[in-house]
C-alpha cells in the first residue's frame, strides 16, 4: 500500500483507504475469485471493506480497521519479496497481528518477516516457517547447541529441523547429516518382520527418508548415504558413538525411555548441533516406563545452551482440521485427568496379563 487515508465515517466509526501500486495485480493481493480478500472479510465481520479498482477501503471500528490496514501492509511486504499470499498465510498473519494487539504477541516479529524467511529451496519449491513459533523455533536452531522442538503432530517439528540440516550442510557448517529416531512402536514384533534388520527398520525410519526426498535431490540421496553424509539409523545404533562435526535430530523422542536420552545427548561431539523432536501425548511405550523426553525437561531446563521450543495446534501445517483435532483430544485429556479417570497404563504387544 502507498498510502492509508483515516477519515471520520460516523460514530465511533472510522474509514482507511489504501492504494494498491500498478505493478502489483490486484488478483495477488484479493486473491484468484476474491478468495484472500473473503477469508479477511470473514475474519473482521464487523468491517466493511469494498474495492473499487486498485483502491481498498476498510469502514468500522477503529481499533479493527487500524488491523485491516496493518494486515494489507503486511500483505504488500511479502508480495514485494516475490512471494504469493495464500489463504492460510493470510489467516495467520491475522492470527499474529491479533495476538500482538493482545498482548500475547511479540512486536517486533512481524508477520512478513515470519513468512519471508527462507531456509531452503530445491526444486523450485521454498521452505519456509508459517507460524511465529516456527520462526522462533528455527532461530532457536540458530542459536543453539541443543534444541528440543515439542509439540503435536504437524507442527512441522521434525521437517524444519530437516530443512535446517540440509542447509548447514550445503552452507559446509558440517560434514553431515544423522537421523535417528527409537523403533519402540516395532516392540516385540519386529522379530517376527520378514527380511533384514535394516528391513525391519526401515518402516520407522520412512518418514525421515520422505523428508529428505522433498529436500534434495533424489538421485543425490543414496551417493550421500553411501558416503555417510547422510545416515539413517535406529537410536540403538548411536550408543558408544561421539559424533563431532554433524547435524544430529532425534525423531520421536517421546519414545525414549530416560536411558536413552541420556545416552542419545552425550553422543554429542565438537562443532556438532542436536535437534531432538517429539510429542508427549503420543508416548507408545509400555505402561509403567517414563519418556525420556518428559524427565528431560525438568532435568536440563536451566543448562546454557539448550533451548526447549514449544509448539501447539496454533501451529499445525497440515489440515485445518488436524489442529481442531488436536484441541479436541486435549480437552478430553483434561477432562478425564480432572474427574480421576486417568487411562489404564499401555500392554506392550504381545504381552499377556
Amino acid at each position: 500500500m502507498t498510502q492509508t487515508t483515516p477519515s471520520k465515517a460516523g460514530s465511533g466509526q472510522e474509514t482507511a483507504r489504501f492504494t494498491v501500486p500498478p505493478k502489483h495485480p490486484m488478483v495477488t493481493v484479493l486473491g484468484s475469485g476474491d478468495s484472500l480478500l473473503r477469508v479477511i472479510e470473514d475474519a473482521f465481520p464487523d468491517t466493511d471493506i469494498h474495492v473499487r479498482g486498485n483502491e481498498i477501503s476498510a469502514t468500522g471500528n477503529p481499533a479493527e480497521v487500524a488491523l485491516v490496514q496493518r494486515l494489507f501492509d503486511e500483505m504488500m511486504l511479502v508480495l514485494r519479496t516475490g512471494q504469493p499470499m495464500t489463504e492460510d498465510a493470510v489467516e495467520r498473519s491475522i492470527s499474529m497481528l491479533r495476538a500482538q494487539e493482545n498482548g500475547t504477541g511479540a512486536p517486533e516479529e512481524t508477520p512478513a518477516e515470519v513468512l519471508t524467511q527462507n531456509i531452503l529451496s530445491n526444486r523450485g519449491r521454498t521452505i519456509r516457517p508459517k507460524t511465529l513459533n516456527q520462526k522462533r523455533y528455527v532461530d532457536a536452531i540458530d542459536k543453539h547447541t541443543i534444541v528440543f522442538g515439542i509439540g503435536p503432530a504437524g507442527t512441522g517439528k521434525t521437517y524444519l529441523a530437516m530443512a535446517k540440516a540440509v542447509q548447514a550442510l550445503q552452507a559446509k557448517q558440517v560434514t553431515r547429516i544423522i537421523l535417528t529416531r527409537p523403533a519402540v512402536e516395532a516392540g516385540e514384533r519386529l522379530g517376527y518382520l520378514p527380511g533384514t534388520l535394516y528391513e525391519k527398520i526401515d518402516p520407522y525410519l520412512r518418514p525421515l527418508y520422505d523428508a529428505l526426498h522433498d529436500m534434495l535431490d533424489p538421485d543425490s540421496i543414496p551417493r550421500l548415504m553411501a558416503a555417510g553424509t547422510i545416515e539413517v539409523a535406529p537410536l540403538a545404533y548411536m550408543r558408544g558413538r561421539t559424533l563431532n562435526d554433524a547435524f544430529i535430530i532425534l525423531d520421536e523422542a517421546q519414545n525414549t525411555n530416560p536411558e536413552q536420552m541420556k545416552m542419545f545427548l552425550t553422543r554429542l561431539g565438537f562443532d556438532s548441533k542436536i535437534v531432538i523432536t517429539g510429542d508427549v501425548t503420543q508416548v507408545d511405550l509400555p505402561g509403567g516406563t517414563k519418556s525420556g523426553l518428559r524427565q528431560v525437561q525438568e532435568i536440563l531446563r536451566d543448562v546454557e545452551d539448550v533451548h526447549f521450543s514449544q509448539l501447539t495446534s496454533t501451529d499445525v501445517v497440515r489440515h485445518k482440521l488436524v489442529g481442531r483435532i488436536v484441541d479436541a483430544y486435549d480437552r478430553y485429556d483434561s477432562a478425564r485427568e480432572a474427574d480421576g479417570d486417568a487411562p489404564p497404563p499401555k500392554r506392550h504387544p504381545g504381552k499377556r496379563k
